[in-house]
């Protein structure tokens, strides 16, 4: 959702990033608390009550009855409209040979060789001198998610170190942030991935047994998330540039919220949907040469994430000391300890990385890490806010 003007008048405007909705819709501004309102919980004669109750405006059955079906045809409302929607969008998606690269051509080139001069480019001009880590010895990265234009030179600093490990890699486990949320803890899919390189190939034996771990309606019920998510397509440009003729195979999880840990008390491994795929992906990891990656940023604060002050030189201080007490517990892999720090806090930094981070830890339990590169990258156009972004190298 986000405010705009209209012919003078002020309005919600409401985008579906699943791409279902063709284009967006107007609500006019004293009708948004209708939106809240349609919970599921409410027929029409009580969402007109409660519409009334909370905003002192009558609101006639021919407008209610008007607002809701224009809402439902351009399937803002679930139902079954919306659910069929879906699942048409779903069966085109698993329909493709592979999932198209949503960004190519916006967020990066999508031509392939304009692509590789951009990153030659910030491997030449981001790397920190540190050497490349040969010998197979690199089993995993945290690598950002964030767009290249703002975390290029934390991109190239830590993929570089796994430059000569990716040429020898079998498998590629990635985990990646679902900015759309979801129902579950994890999202898979079967779907190849695409970039402007070509496809790279999903492990669907793999993808079939984590799914029967976790429980094959959970692990699929948001597979159409995958089509436009960023997290894990950006780590797989820089992936798939450093494979480049090889072919690898690849586990693509989509990563939902821990909230409901961080409000709790239970630990997320005593989740038996968690600890049966780290189980599982821990015998995957031993029994061939794989790299496990999380695609993960980690704090986002500042305005522009709804926080009522800007950041201020001392802020930045505060946010560099708090992500560097993470960044101590990536590098001794402890997921723990990790997870214990966001917990602390509550998240109040808003660490969108947490779920791939703690997972890449957990399946690599007893590796180490090196610190491969820190920046703080600007989230508005004032640079009021932030997104805190690193590199680590497990070995």
């Amino acid at each position: 959702m986000s405010p705009i003007q209209h012919e003078g008048n002020l309005y919600i405007a409401l985008h579906d990033h699943l791409g279902l909705a063709k284009g967006m819709v107007l609500v006019p501004h004293f009708m948004a608390p209708l939106l809240e309102l349609c919970d599921g919980t409410r027929d029409m004669g009580a969402l007109r009550t409660a519409f009334e109750l909370r905003t002192g405006i009558p609101l006639s059955v021919a407008a209610l009855e008007k607002a809701v079906s224009q809402l439902d045809e351009a399937l803002f409302l679930e139902g079954e409209r919306f659910a069929r929607a879906c699942d048409a969008a779903r069966e085109e998606f698993r329909s493709f040979a592979a999932r198209p690269p949503a960004l190519a051509g916006g967020g990066y080139p999508d031509d392939p060789d304009d692509l590789a001069n951009m990153i030659q480019e910030y491997l030449a001009g981001g790397t920190d001198g540190g050497s490349i880590i040969g010998d197979g010895q690199v089993r995993g990265l945290i690598s950002p998610h964030i767009d290249f234009q703002r975390g290029g030179p934390v991109y190239a600093q830590v993929w570089s170190k796994a430059a000569q490990t990716i040429q020898e890699i079998e498998l590629a486990i990635v985990f990646g942030t679902d900015h759309l949320g979801g129902h579950d803890v994890f999202t898979l899919t079967r779907q190849n991935y695409s970039t402007p390189w070509g496809a790279l190939p999903t492990d669907a034996d793999i993808v079939d047994s984590l799914a029967d771990a976790i429980g094959r309606e959970a692990a699929f019920r948001d597979e159409l998330h995958h089509k436009n998510e960023h997290s894990i397509e950006l780590a797989m440009v820089w992936l798939h540039y450093l494979l480049g003729d090889r072919v690898c195979r690849m586990v693509p999880v989509l990563c939902g919220s821990f909230e409901q840990f961080i409000l709790g008390s239970d630990d997320p491994i005593r989740d038996g949907r968690i600890a049966a795929a780290t189980d599982l992906l821990q015998e995957v990891v031993q029994s061939r040469r794989t790299l496990v990656v999380a695609a993960a940023d980690l704090a986002h604060m500042g305005p522009a994430f709804g926080d009522g002050f800007s950041i201020d030189a001392d802020r930045r201080a505060e946010i560099t000391a708090a992500d560097e007490k993470l960044i101590t517990a990536m590098c001794s892999a402890d997921a723990d300890g990790f997870f214990a720090e966001v917990r602390n806090e509550r998240n109040r930094r808003r660490i969108c990385g947490l779920a791939p981070i703690y997972m890449a830890m957990s399946v690599l339990d007893g590796a180490r890490g090196d610190s491969s590169g820190y920046m703080h990258c600007p989230a508005d156009a004032i640079n009021a806010s932030l997104v805190s972004i690193c590199g680590v190298i497990l070995t």
